[in-house]
């Protein structure tokens, strides 16, 4: 993750500026930071995307994963998220503002999924955007450890890949924790079939 300006942007100068088609950015509290994942992160990405983009076909749910979608705070004006994974619905399309234009999401009931895969900058998907998530609503949150990055608070100690899942509940977000050949549980996706393991094996 590198800072690329100095200069502080609103979220509005943030969609105006943004290259399209080159790279990938998210505002951080006024600040554009470039976002450089490895290989093995997107690996990790991408095979998550394949097995919930068949779930989604296999099910005829109403549901699309796009390919880069930025999620606004609920009280912010100079900040926008671009998650590793985000599970739309389709049916709450036509009442977020930002969406045809601007592939910006600001109500949380519109995203059934986000999935975060955890880099270096490990607090950012443990501390900010869990708090930005949650106050949205949005409805389940993913965080794939899958190299056990994470502080210890969150994963344990010793360290060791973890898959997070929180899902909100009488407003506020309750979580589990997978590892190893544990399968994982999703309210999105109940009938998925999927191991913290085979996920993690992505990224060897």
């Amino acid at each position: 993750m590198i800072q690329t300006t100095a200069k502080t942007m609103s979220l509005d100068e943030f969609l105006d500026w943004y290259p399209d088609g080159y790279g990938r950015f998210e505002l951080h509290n006024g600040v554009v930071v470039e976002m450089q994942p490895t290989g093995t992160h997107e690996r990790v990405a991408g095979f998550l995307a394949l097995k919930l983009g068949v779930e989604i076909e296999r099910l005829a749910l109403p549901y699309l994963i796009p390919r880069q979608c930025i999620i606004k705070p609920i009280d912010s004006e100079q900040s926008g998220f671009i998650p590793d994974i985000a599970v739309l619905d389709e049916r709450g399309l036509d009442a977020e503002p930002m969406w045809r234009k601007r592939s910006t999401i600001t109500k949380g009931e519109t995203v059934r999924l986000v999935i975060e895969v955890v880099s270096t900058n490990w607090q950012d998907d443990y501390l900010i955007k869990l708090a930005e998530y949650e106050k949205l609503g949005i409805s389940e949150y993913l965080i794939v450890d899958y190299l056990g990055l994470g502080g210890r608070r969150y994963i344990g100690n010793p360290k060791q890949p973890t898959i997070s899942v929180y899902q909100f509940i009488d407003g506020e977000y309750m979580f589990r924790q997978y590892r190893e050949s544990q399968r994982i549980e999703l309210r999105t996706f109940p009938e998925l079939k999927l191991t913290a393991e085979q996920v993690f094996a992505q990224g060897i």
